[in-house]
């Protein structure tokens, strides 16, 4: 099997709390790329990355258009703009909002799917919608790993749910052991490939 490339995050309401515990459990040395979609304001600029910064390890990017994707650094979605995986390089899209929210979720979750299909990891944190069930689905579908945040340690209850529902996750965790779980799937693979 080849090794996971991309990791795509995607959490809304409580995600910063969220986004602490997972990004920050993640060593200087994880191999894997990480994309992170959070709703937020679209007034909100460069905010979530200086919030971030403390926590984590790797090195935090807010994504301009046509940015390189490469492993070892954690890419922000900017505010007010959909952030699309490609092959190799990140576009972002002014496109209507999805379920009411630019960044979408479900529009990371689905083109990181359709790049990367067995390479890519969908991990949905807490938050009050259905956005990323639906991407998670196409993660699922071409071949990749669906992880969602267990309801009962989110603040926002409702998306966890929602996927949980509608998709056959392979992993449903409390916050504290989604890290971990990152980690022990990128190096098990990382040493078979």
């Amino acid at each position: 099997m080849m090794p996971f490339q991309i990791i795509a995050v995607g959490t809304s309401l409580g995600g910063f709390e969220a986004l602490k515990a997972v990004l920050g459990g993640l060593p200087a040395d994880f191999p894997a790329a990480v994309a992170v979609v959070q709703h937020r304001s679209s007034e909100d600029s460069e905010g979530l990355l200086r919030l971030l910064e403390p926590y984590v390890k790797l090195p935090l990017v807010e994504v301009e258009d046509k940015d390189e994707i490469a492993g070892g650094n954690i890419y922000l979605s900017p505010p007010n703009y959909h952030l699309v995986a490609e092959r190799g390089y990140f576009a972002l899209s002014a496109d209507t909002p999805v379920l009411h929210a630019r960044p979408s979720i479900d529009v990371l979750f689905e083109s990181a799917a359709d790049s990367f299909g067995e390479r890519a990891i969908g991990v949905l944190l807490t938050g009050m919608s259905r956005d990323g069930s639906a991407g998670l689905g196409k993660i699922k579908e071409r071949g990749g790993l669906a992880v969602v945040q267990d309801p009962a340690t989110a603040e926002g209850y409702a998306m966890p749910e929602s996927a949980i529902a509608s998709v056959p996750v392979d992993k449903v965790l409390p916050l504290a052991e989604i890290a971990p779980c990152l980690v022990e799937l990128c190096a098990g693979l990382r040493s078979k490939a």
